[in-house]
């Protein structure tokens, strides 16, 4: 018997930051969620964290967001967040997330919550160069910055 066609998934694009001032330090995450011309502002702090887990938190928080599967196209300019997601976490999953060098990977309870909210989601992941006049990774740089100033204070 035919199978029913797939419900065809809306697409949204994410543009996110981090940032910290100091690394470690006070540290912000910023995102940007885009869908059908409409356009969702997120951020958040830390007091004491770095900019990677800001950068991963920026990504989580994004997908978090989104309230039903999607085709999202996440914007990072954290090659970080772009190479760990797409090439290193496969092989750090099979070594028990370990390195290749044996040591615990950083930040692994990060990169199991992104890879769960991954999984709701078709993603593709694109790196765009940070303060280079992309509109909405410049928003998503003054959301970051903005939070990581907030809980500085």
């Amino acid at each position: 018997m035919p199978t029913e066609p797939a419900e065809p998934r809306d697409v949204v694009e994410i543009s996110t930051d981090g940032a910290c001032l100091g690394n470690p330090g006070p540290g912000g995450w910023g995102a940007v969620l885009r869908h059908r011309g409409r356009e969702k502002r997120l951020s958040g702090g830390d007091p004491a964290t770095t900019n990677n887990k800001m950068e991963l938190t920026g990504a989580i928080e994004g997908l978090a967001a989104l309230t039903r599967p999607s085709t999202v196209i996440i914007y990072t300019d954290s090659s970080y967040v772009r190479n760990g997601i797409t090439k290193w976490v496969a092989g750090w999953q099979r070594n028990g997330w370990k390195t290749t060098d044996k040591k615990p990977v950083k930040n692994a309870d990060l990169w199991r919550r992104l890879i769960e909210e991954e999984k709701r989601h078709e993603v593709t992941w694109k790196w765009v160069k940070g303060h280079s006049g992309d509109h909405y990774n410049e928003i998503a740089d003054e959301l970051a910055t903005s939070a990581a100033r907030d809980v500085r204070r």
